[in-house]
C-alpha cells in the first residue's frame, strides 16, 4: 500500500482516525498498518512519540522505550529538521489538517532511511488538536536495489554539481567552479532529477541524503566514492 492509499484511509473511506476519535485509535489498527510495511507514530500536541508500530521502531532501529517520549525531529537528519518543525506547527496551530514532504531519519548506527512522511491532526471532541498521527513510507525499495549492484549512479560531474547544489551554490557560482556554462549545469542537473526521481533541488538533495548518497556529518556535503562511476 501506498503512502496515498494509506492516507485514503485515514481521512476519507472508513473513518480511520477521523476527527474527533481518541487518540489510543491507533492500538486498533496497527496490526493493520504492520502487514502494510507503512510506519505508523503517535506524537502528542508537543511532537513527542507517545506510541509506534513495530514498522516503525523497526525501520528507524530504535526500541519502543528509546523513542518514545523524544521529540520526533530528533530521529532527523539535520538537513530537514526546521522544515518537518514548521509543517508540525501548522498542524498544532490548526492551519492545516494534514501534510506531506519528504523524511530522511538518521538510525543509532548513523545509516539513514528517507521516505514520504504524512502527518495527520487528531483533534478531541472540542475540536482541538490533541495528537498528531505520523505514516511514512521508506524508500528501503529503491536503496535495496543500490545495495544489489547499481551503486555507481554517477559521473564525476554528477557528483560534483549535486555537492554544489546540496551546498547551496547557485548555478552561476557551480559554473564559475566547475568551468561549465550555466546551460551545462542545468543540463547535469536535470539529469540527476531524472536519476533520482526528484522533482526539484531540495527534493534532489533529500532523495541523496536518503539514499546514502551523501557521508553523513560532512560539511560541505560530499559524495560517497562508492555511488561515483
Amino acid at each position: 500500500m501506498s503512502i496515498d492509499a494509506g492516507a485514503a484511509l485515514v481521512d476519507e473511506e472508513e473513518g480511520f482516525f477521523l476527527v474527533g476519535q481518541p487518540t489510543d485509535s491507533i492500538d486498533q489498527y496497527r496490526s493493520f498498518f504492520d502487514q502494510s510495511g507503512i510506519c505508523v507514530a503517535n506524537l502528542d500536541h508537543a511532537t513527542r512519540v507517545i506510541e509506534a508500530n513495530l514498522e516503525f521502531t523497526r525501520q528507524f532501529g530504535r526500541s519502543l522505550a528509546d523513542i518514545r517520549g523524544r521529540a520526533f525531529c530528533e530521529l532527523l537528519h539535520p538537513s530537514v529538521r526546521d522544515k518537518m518543525g514548521q509543517q508540525f506547527a501548522r498542524l498544532t496551530d490548526q492551519q492545516r489538517a494534514r501534510f506531506e514532504e519528504r523524511m530522511v531519519a538518521v538510525r543509532p548506527d548513523h545509516t539513514v532511511l528517507g521516505g514520504e512522511l504524512t502527518g495527520i491532526a487528531l483533534h478531541d471532541e472540542a475540536g482541538h488538536v490533541e495528537s498528531i498521527m505520523v505514516l511514512v513510507r521508506s524508500d528501503r525499495e529503491q536503496r535495496d536495489d543500490l545495495l544489489t549492484g547499481r551503486k555507481r549512479l554517477l559521473s564525476s560531474m554528477e557528483a560534483r554539481v549535486i555537492e554544489g547544489v546540496a551546498a547551496g551554490v547557485s548555478t552561476v557560482q557551480l559554473a564559475s567552479m566547475l568551468y561549465l556554462s550555466r546551460g551545462g549545469v542545468e543540463y547535469h542537473v536535470t539529469t540527476l532529477l531524472r536519476k533520482l526521481k526528484a522533482s526539484n533541488r531540495p527534493a534532489l538533495v533529500s532523495k541523496a541524503y536518503s539514499m546514502g548518497i551523501f557521508r553523513l556529518g560532512s560539511w560541505p556535503p560530499r559524495v560517497l566514492p562508492e555511488f561515483v562511476k
